[in-house]
Order: C-alpha cells, then structure tokens, then sequence
C-alpha cells in the first residue's frame, strides 16, 4: 500500500466548487505530477470545509496548512516552496482581523470554536470512496447497535435527548417509539433532503460530504423500529449531492450493507432515491409523502400521523439529514456524552449556514447554547466594511428576527421561540444597517406567495395580500391604517392555515413589526428608507460639487441627466429609475442619496 508524504485536501464543496475549486485542484495535480512527486503527495478532493467565503482552499497535511482564495495559478508556487523546500507561502495563509497571519486550520478562531459531530467527516475524507467513512469508524454504530435489542436502541435515542433538527424540535426517540409499536407493516423510513429556506445549505453539504452517515443513521432507525425500507427525498436542484446518494446506496449493498441479512443480522433494510421538483411546500412531512407516491405535493390534515397512516398508507417515519447525523455518534458514544454537549433541553450540537453581512460565510456547528454573538462575531468575524450590526434572521422564511439587544441570547430551540422565532433547518443570515428590514419581511413573504401550495384560501390569498401591503409600504403609497391590516391578517392566516408552512409564514413580518415597527412608519408617515433600498423612496440629486465632467451623464441608463460640460448637471426626477448608475460612478461624490 502507497505511503505518502503529504496528504493535500481540496475542498471541492458546493461554496468552493462555484469558486472555481475544479481548475484548482487540476492545476495542483499537474504540477504535482510535473515535479515527479506523484507517489509522495496525495490529493483528495473533499466535500464542504465550511469557510465559503475562504475558498477555494487547499489544506496540507500532518501539519494541516491552510491555504485560501487560490487560483490555479498558484499551485505551482506552492508544489515548489513548500512541497519541495518545506517553506509555507504566507501569502496564500489565513490573516486574523488584528493582521497576525495563521498556518494552521486548527488555529483558526472559525474552525476551533466549532464542535462537531454532524460535520466531524465533512471536508476530510473523499465523499466517493466508502473505504474513506469506513475508515473513520464508519458503520460501526451499525454492528454496535445489531448486539442490542431494537428497544434498547430506541431507550438510547430517547435518552439522549436528541430532537428533530428540521425546524419543529420534536424528540427523536418518541417519533422512533411510535413508529415501532405501529401494527401494520411494511413501515418506512424517510429522510427530508428537500431543503429549500432562501440561504440554508446544511443538509446539501452533508450529502455531498458525507452521504455514508445519512445511509448508516437510516439503517439503525430501520432497525430500532422495524422498517424494512427507505426513501431519501432531495430536491432536483442538488445535482452534486443526488450524485453522491446514489453511489453511496450503491458501495453500501455491495458492502453487504443495505439489502438482505444485513452483516449476517438477519435484518433487511434498502434504500432508494426519490427527486423533488423543489416546491418548497414539500419540505412539509405530508406533502412530501404525497410526491413520493407521485401525487400532487400538498399537505394534509393531521391526524393521522405519518407513524400511524404515512406513505402508502403505512406507518412512516420522517426526520430530516442533520437529525439521521446524529444517530451514529450517538449509538457510539452514548446518550450520556451526548447530553453532555448543548443544553438540558437541547442537547448536542446545530449546524448553521451563516450567510448575509458576515465576514466569514459558510456552514458552521456549534453546541446547542452557543450565543448568537459567538456564532456571528467569534466564529462568523462580524460585519465587514465596518458596519453595524442590526438583525440576524433564524428560521428562514418561517421565522424571525433577533435584534442585537439579544446577541447573548443562548441559541437553542426554546430561547428562539421566546423570541417569536425558531431554529429552522439552521439557515442564519446576518443583517447590517444597510438592510431594510421592510423589504427584508417583502423578500420572505414574496417567497412565501410564489412557494404556496395553494390548497388552502388563507395561505394561497392571505399571503397574497400581505406581499400587496408590503408592496405597497416599500413604495411610499401606503396609509398608516394598513399596519393594522398587516397585523389582522398575519394573525388570521397563522391561525387557520392548513399546515405548519403557512401557519409559520407571517413569522417574518410580525417579527419585523415587532421590533423595527419605526421603519414601517417612517416609510409610510415621511417616504423615507434609512437602509436606502427601496428605490421609491430614494431621491438622488446633482449638488455643488459637481465639475461637468459628465462621467454620470454616460453611466445614466435612461438619458435623463442632463447639463453642458464643465457645468453643473441636472437630473430630470420624473424619468429616473433610481438606479444608482451616477451614485456609483461619481468620482467627486457630487450626487447625494436621500
């Protein structure tokens, strides 16, 4: 077996691919093999790192060298300074806000303030080779849990504290009780990959890093609860992580790992693929079941539940990627370490997707506790620019916002509910003062309206209704009573909404009203927007500064700036589109933003 001197992982996750990570990596082989050092050098291209905003990145190990925003160009100098002359390129390493330069990836304050369990494999081992997750005690939960009784496995998972990570926080080993005391056989087992909140790419990643724990948290729910068969649903619009499931079902029957007998057990579980059309709706547990049989993604009412009558009429279990994550560690570590992390009512550890005005976007996983000015400041690097902080929004369109009075509020799933939020899936998205948070709850209830199933009247119409409110705020043409409409109608549809999407959807904006209730006034009482985002209101004007160069008169997409040169220029504020073409390009900042 080849011994190899240094192990290079490039992170070839989503984040890094978009980056360009491909031409990266492509050129590090060919220098690689140019300079003759193909037996001494590994490169292994790993599923998401987590740093998105570093990438592509290239870390070198046993020393764990982190290298960031490489270019293809780069490799080279690096294959000749430091995988030949042992020198590091500091040019290419990881600089601290305070200007000291880092080596090393553990040294870095976004990775080591992290705790991971669910991410513990994602970014260093190669996601297409089973032998790489088996290597890492991949599938030993599976062996462990086969020596113990399915009741046992399920007291384990109950114990644990372990609660359904897609956004409702049910207790996982009630959910898995159920479904084995269900009479009527075959029992499913499902995994909700649809993810589709705006920002959220938490599930993507571990499919695509590594879709071995999914496959292996699955089988051991089969197991515990007597299923004989799975569905992963995952949305149409993961191209990489579908790629990815599929070769992991497939290395796992011919490992003797799902199909008959399973490790000689005598337990019979497989697994199949089922791709969504990416309704958003269908993220919703019975709607999903609904697309699974090919049928129209709606919800239904409840009861019964799925653990009683599901897919196909049969008792079925549904958890999403992050909650089947956990299974393993746990079955490996015990209830009693796990609870050891998190908090007594949430234990364990959340993976967020920090995205938004953060200096350091990406995926991260903390302990369930962890404050939000940890995440956003310690480990996520603040606001860049300089600027302030003003909200961060947890739960995506089905939740709220949290103001910075609240920064140290412990995140876990009951302390964001006494906010009027929720966790969600984990998408957490970051806000400076330069957001309008009027047309930030626009944003989530235009997802919303276009996103509705449309099976019932309060979701189909009343979100309808709340976007024309909003519409109508963020252009200067509402009346001061229509807050009061606002407030009427998100309270109704939240209330008689068929489902848990719909009855969530007015989160957004009873939140924003809760707390940034100002905004909404001086849009409507003085036309303005603070944040400058709603063009209606912005007016942009030609001052005394201006020295006729004509620079925006050029950059005006719609000609109405007018004026000879070497003279002050006007702009004719009934044809201007508020753009900001002349705002941007004036060297002399002659043009104001009002």
């Amino acid at each position: 077996m080849a011994s190899y001197r240094l192990h290079v992982l490039v992170c070839a996750g989503a984040g890094c691919i978009s980056s360009g990570c491909g031409a990266v990596s492509k050129a590090l082989r060919e220098s690689v093999e140019k300079n003759n050092l193909k037996d001494e050098v590994l490169i292994i291209e790993t599923g998401c790192m987590g740093a998105c905003e570093m990438g592509p990145i290239v870390v070198v190990y046993p020393e764990g060298i982190f290298y960031k925003k490489l270019k293809p160009e780069n490799m080279e100098e690096i294959v000749q300074e430091h995988f030949i002359k042992g020198r590091t390129v500091e040019k290419y390493l990881y600089t601290n806000p305070d200007e000291s330069v880092l080596q090393k990836i553990d040294e870095i304050d976004f990775f080591k303030r992290q705790k991971k369990i669910v991410l513990r494999n994602c970014g260093f081992i190669d996601p297409t080779r089973i032998e790489e997750y088996l290597a890492r005690d991949g599938y030993e939960a599976i062996a462990k849990a086969f020596e113990k009784k399915p009741e046992d496995i399920i007291r384990e998972v109950k114990d644990s504290g372990l609660r359904g990570r897609g956004g409702g926080g049910f207790q996982t080993g009630l959910k898995w009780e159920f479904l084995s005391k269900a009479e009527n056989d075959p029992k499913y087992i499902v995994c909700n990959a649809d993810e589709g909140d705006p920002g959220a790419f938490m599930d993507r990643s571990v499919l695509e890093g590594d879709p071995h724990l999914v496959l292996e948290g699955m089988i051991i729910a089969g197991y515990a609860t007597g299923a004989s068969r799975g569905f992963i649903y995952c949305r149409a619009e993961y191209p990489l992580a579908i790629e990815r499931i599929n070769l992991a079902i497939s290395q796992a029957r011919k490992y003797g790992l799902l199909g008959d007998d399973i490790l000689g057990s005598g337990f019979s579980f497989d697994l199949e693929l089922r791709i969504g059309a990416g309704a958003f709706v269908c993220g919703e547990e019975t709607a999903l079941m609904h697309s699974i049989e090919g049928k129209r993604g709606e919800p239904s009412p409840r009861p019964p539940y799925p653990t009683t009558e599901g897919l196909f009429h049969r008792p079925t279990m549904i958890s999403n990627v992050e909650t089947y994550s956990n299974v393993s560690w746990i079955i490996l570590n015990g209830a009693n370490e796990f609870r050891k992390i998190g908090t007594e009512g949430s234990p364990g550890t959340k993976v967020f997707a920090l995205a938004g005005d953060i200096a350091n976007a990406g995926l991260v996983e903390v302990p369930m506790g962890t404050t939000l000015r940890e995440i956003i400041f310690d480990i996520g690097g603040g606001i860049p620019g300089g600027l302030k902080f003003k909200a961060a929004q947890t739960g995506g369109p089905s939740g709220g916002c949290i103001t910075e009075e609240y920064l140290d509020t412990p995140v876990d799933f009951d302390s964001l509910k006494k906010l009027g939020t929720m966790m969600g899936s984990g998408g957490l998205i970051v806000m400076s003062e330069k957001t309008c948070m009027v047309d930030l709850a626009k944003f989530f209830m235009q997802f919303c309206v276009d996103e509705s199933c449309g099976k019932c009247v309060p979701c189909r119409i009343g979100t309808k209704r709340m976007y024309e409110i909003l519409d109508r705020i963020t252009r200067g043409v509402a009346k001061i009573e229509d807050l009061d409409k606002l407030t009427e109608l998100a309270q109704n549809i939240r209330e008689t909404s068929l489902c848990g999407l719909g009855q969530s959807a007015p989160n957004p904006v009873l939140s924003t009203l809760r707390f940034f209730k100002d905004e909404y006034i001086e849009h409507i009482e003085k036309g303005k927007c603070k944040a400058k985002v709603c063009k209606d209101l912005v007016k942009y004007e030609i001052t005394d500064k201006c020295v006729g160069c004509g620079i925006c008169k050029k950059a005006c997409p719609v000609d109405v700036i007018t004026g000879e040169r070497k003279e002050k220029h006007v702009i004719d504020q009934s044809g201007c589109i508020k753009c900001g073409s002349c705002y941007e390009k004036c060297p002399f900042d002659a043009i104001t933003q009002e």
